[in-house]
């Protein structure tokens, strides 16, 4: 039996219960959905913006940059994730800022909400508490509220289709709820066909990626203009959650200075291996550079892996992606011999900046 298809053991490891987390996921974007409807935008924020900026850090970021991706197609005016303290110099009384933390304490998104307030932007606030939320309340500010109890980088359910539903609402963006509904069909057939603890090796892609990335050091590549924030995802995952290392980047960028830095040096690059992220959607030109790269990789005794997205529609893609990701970080967790939910590293640089 392999390493991951034995689930006494995985408990063993998995302490927290990530596991269970990552299962029920369709289940929290369902829950999610109808936050989504029940939320009810002041009328005075149905009115014409110069941008739309959201603001966020972590896994609270995260779901932000999958909603630019998804809409910047479609959106008539600029579409901006900022992660930090301040807002940029173009934040004014024509921006709609989406403010967002999971727990309403991250320290970064308090000082630029405090910020957007001081330059008279229309704020929407997205959290489960904390000190945002009641700062938003103080200043009646509209806040869609989350339920609390999840690490942040497990509650992208949470922090996005409400967004989603909200943007609609406002008119940014046009109704997606036929795509949400494709996307949670698409997430729990992945889980109960592909990806879930009771999919055995044989037949589960998260498993055996994980396999081929354990004790290797991956490089995530996807494409500028369809799976940027996934490649974003997956490195945030495999760091948080199987305590690991990874690099990425995007096409065609890579293609104008990293592929030349696969040469040195040898023997830090002997561990290493390419994970290409390839969607429908990629434009033909970057597929051909895709096939390309690869094929140069192979030649020069790379190992290489693509991962391909499921659904219907660019929504149901990108959220596959994601998903897999998850499980993905979380089988390496397994095989790394790490809990993947505590961050011990990050609780202890908030405590000493919590010193100052």
């Amino acid at each position: 039996m392999s390493r991951l298809d034995g689930i006494r053991k995985i408990k063993k490891i998995d302490r927290s219960d990530m596991l269970g987390v990552l299962e029920s996921f369709p289940g929290q974007c369902e829950n999610a959905r109808i936050i989504g409807i029940m939320f009810v935008p002041p009328v005075s924020y149905k009115t014409g913006y110069s941008n739309i900026i959201f603001t966020g850090m972590g896994g609270s970021a995260i779901s932000a940059e999958i909603l630019r991706s998804y809409i910047w197609r479609e959106a008539k005016i600029p579409v901006f994730v900022n992660r930090g303290y301040r807002m940029p110099g173009f934040t004014g009384r024509g921006s709609l800022v989406v403010v967002i933390s999971y727990s309403g304490d991250t320290e970064e998104t308090v000082n630029a909400y405090i910020d957007a307030r001081s330059r008279h932007a229309k704020i929407i606030v997205v959290t489960s508490g904390g000190r945002l939320r009641a700062l938003a309340e103080k200043d009646s500010v509209p806040v869609i509220e989350l339920p609390r109890g999840l690490q942040p980088r497990c509650a992208v359910g949470y922090l996005f289709f409400p967004i989603l539903k909200a943007l609609s609402k406002i008119g940014i963006s046009s109704d997606r709820s036929r795509d949400v509904r494709e996307a949670i069909k698409t997430l729990e057939a992945l889980r109960r066909k592909r990806i879930g603890s009771a999919v055995p090796e044989s037949k589960n892609i998260a498993k055996r990626i994980a396999l081929k990335l354990h004790g290797r050091f991956p490089v995530i590549y996807g494409s500028s203009d369809s799976t940027d924030c996934i490649v974003t995802r997956w490195r945030g995952e495999l760091a948080e959650n199987a305590k690991q290392l990874s690099s990425g980047h995007l096409f065609p960028e890579m293609n104008h200075n990293e592929i030349v830095g696969w040469e040195n040096p040898p023997k830090v690059l002997k561990d290493f291996i390419a994970v290409f992220l390839r969607d429908v959607d990629d434009h033909p030109r970057v597929s051909k550079r895709v096939d390309i790269t690869a094929k140069m990789l192979k030649k020069s005794g790379f190992e290489t892996i693509e991962v391909r997205s499921f659904g219907k529609t660019r929504l149901a893609r990108l959220f596959s992606f994601l998903y897999i990701g998850d499980f993905v970080s979380f089988y390496l967790a397994i095989l790394n011999g790490t809990d993947p939910t505590p961050v011990g590293r990050i609780a202890y640089l908030k405590n000493e900046l919590g010193r100052g």
